[in-house]
C-alpha cells in the first residue's frame, strides 16, 4: 500500500511509520512541528525514518493547505496529527481548533476525491468520553476539556464525510499510550525522568486516578489492523491492564531502583478520573488483543529514557 501518515514525527506516528515500512509499504510522512514540545525531539524520531527506502517526508501545516501531490496514489491515510495535551487546551483554544478541527476538515475534503483511497483512519482519544472513560464504545461522549472537545469535533467531521461522500473512515480512540519516544510532557515520561535524575515527581491530584495503559507497539498493531476493518466503525484501543497513578509510580521505583519523592499539586482542570478501554469490538473485527504487560512496557520506556540521559550527560559536562 501507499500510506500517508500525518503527525509522522511524533510519538505514535514515528512508530507507525517504522511498522509500515517494515511491512514493505510506501510511506509519505507529514508533520508541521507545532511548538507544543521541542522540534529537536521530533527530529530525533525522524532521524530513524529519513534514511529508509520507501519513506518521504513533507513539512506541512494541514490547516493551511493540503497539496494534491501529497495525496497522489495514497490508499491508506492515518491521520494522527493533532495538538495534544489537556492543560494548554484551556489557554490556547485557537491552536487546538486550528490543528484538530480545521486541519482535519481540510484533509477530509482533499481525500474525498481520491480514487485510490481504501481507508481513512482518524486517531481520536479516550478524552472524548470525559472524566469517566471506562467501558465500550457505547459510553456517552462528554469531553471534560477543550482538547477532548476538538478531538470529538474531528470524529463528527469524519462521520459527516463518511455519510455524505462515502469516505471510508475508521475512528480509533487511543487510551493512555506509553513507551519509548513518549512525549516529554506526558506523565510517565516525567515520572521516569524525575526518578533517574533524583528530582521530585510532581503529582497532580491524589494519585488514585486509574489509567488503562496501552503500550505503543500494541497501539500501532491495532492501528494497522484497523486499516482492514469495515468503514464507518469506531473502536477503542487500550491495553487492558488498569493501574492507579500511585501504582505506576511504585512500579517505576522498582524498575529504576530509586525511591520517589512526591511533590503534591492540585488536580488539573478536566483531568480524567478513570480510563479503561473495553476493546472487545476491535477484537471481534480484527482479532487484535493487547499483548504487552505494563511492567514489561514500562521497563522498555525506562531503558530508553536511561539511554537518553546517558547520551546527554557528556554533552552537559562538555558545556
Amino acid at each position: 500500500m501507499k500510506c500517508l501518515v500525518t503527525g509522522a514525527a511524533g510519538f505514535i506516528g514515528s512508530h507507525l511509520c517504522e511498522r509500515l515500512l517494515a511491512d514493505e509499504h510506501e510511506v509519505v510522512g507529514l508533520d508541521c512541528f507545532t511548538d507544543y514540545y521541542p522540534r529537536a525531539v521530533k527530529e530525533q524520531n525522524l532521524s530513524r525514518l529519513r534514511p529508509q527506502r520507501g519513506f518521504t517526508f513533507w513539512e506541512l501545516d494541514l490547516s493551511v493547505e493540503v497539496p494534491r501531490s501529497v495525496l497522489q496514489g495514497v490508499q491508506w491515510i492515518f491521520h494522527l496529527a493533532a495538538m495534544p495535551g489537556l492543560v494548554r487546551s484551556w489557554q490556547d483554544f485557537d491552536s487546538y481548533n486550528r490543528h484538530n478541527v480545521t486541519a482535519t476538515q481540510r484533509l477530509l475534503e482533499a481525500a474525498r476525491g481520491l480514487p485510490t483511497l481504501r481507508r481513512f483512519l482518524y486517531a481520536s482519544t479516550s478524552s472524548v468520553y470525559g472524566k469517566y472513560a471506562s467501558g465500550d464504545e457505547s459510553l456517552p461522549t462528554r469531553p471534560s476539556s477543550p482538547y477532548g472537545l476538538t478531538k470529538l469535533a474531528g470524529e463528527h467531521l469524519c462521520r459527516v464525510y463518511s455519510e455524505t461522500y462515502g469516505l471510508p473512515v475508521v475512528v480509533l480512540r487511543y487510551f493512555s499510550v506509553y513507551g519509548p519516544r513518549q512525549r516529554p510532557d506526558m506523565g510517565y515520561y516525567q515520572f521516569v525522568e524525575a526518578l533517574l535524575t533524583g528530582r521530585p515527581i510532581r503529582l497532580t491530584g491524589d494519585g488514585l486516578q486509574v489509567r488503562g495503559n496501552t503500550f505503543v507497539a500494541d497501539c500501532v498493531e491495532a492501528t494497522v489492523r484497523a486499516a482492514e476493518a469495515l468503514p464507518g466503525e469506531t473502536f477503542n484501543v487500550g491495553g487492558g491492564e488498569l493501574a492507579t497513578i500511585r501504582e505506576v509510580i511504585r512500579l517505576l521505583e522498582r524498575l529504576t531502583g530509586q525511591r520517589a519523592v512526591i511533590e503534591h499539586l492540585p488536580p488539573r482542570p478536566g483531568d480524567q478520573v478513570a480510563t479503561g478501554a473495553d476493546v472487545s469490538k476491535l477484537t471481534r473485527h480484527t482479532g487484535w488483543t493487547p499483548r504487552t504487560p505494563l511492567a514489561e512496557g514500562l521497563a522498555q520506556q525506562v531503558a530508553w529514557q536511561r539511554a537518553l540521559l546517558e547520551k546527554a550527560l557528556p554533552l552537559r559536562k562538555a558545556g
